[in-house]
C-alpha cells in the first residue's frame, strides 16, 4: 500500500531513536486544504485509535486513519539530501494535480471527477 526508500526509512528510523518517547511510530495522513485541495500530514506519533490502520514498512510501524487510506493507496515516500538540506518527497499516484512544493494534491472521486473537499 505504501512504498518507503531505503534513504527515506533510514531516517525514520534515526527520527524514532532520537525520541525519549518510547512506541514512537510513523502517522501518516491527509486534510482538507492546501492550494491544491488536500495536503499530507506526516509526523513521529504514539497515540493510536481503533481507526488506524496498521503498516509494516521495512521495519517500521505506519499508521493511517480509515478516512486517510484511499488516498494514499501507493504513496511513495523518499528522502534526498540536496547538499546542506534536505527531505521528504512524496509521490501519490492516485493525484490527478499537486502544487509545486509536492505538499498538496488534488484526486478524482469514485465517479472520476476531481474531488473537491468539504
Amino acid at each position: 500500500m505504501i512504498e518507503i526508500s531505503d534513504s527515506a526509512a533510514k531516517r525514520i528510523k534515526d527520527m524514532i531513536a532520537g525520541e525519549e518517547t518510547p512506541n514512537m511510530f510513523l502517522r501518516l495522513g491527509v486534510n482538507p486544504g492546501g492550494c491544491s485541495g488536500f495536503s499530507y500530514s506526516m509526523g513521529l506519533d504514539d497515540q493510536e485509535s481503533e481507526e488506524d490502520v496498521y503498516l509494516d514498512v521495512k521495519g517500521i510501524k505506519v499508521v493511517v486513519g480509515k478516512d486517510s487510506v484511499r488516498y494514499l493507496n501507493g504513496l511513495e515516500i523518499d528522502f534526498q539530501e540536496s547538499g546542506m538540506s534536505g527531505g521528504f518527497t512524496i509521490h501519490n499516484p492516485n493525484a490527478i494535480a499537486s502544487c509545486g512544493c509536492g505538499q498538496s494534491f488534488r484526486m478524482r472521486d469514485e465517479e472520476g471527477r476531481p474531488e473537491v473537499c468539504d
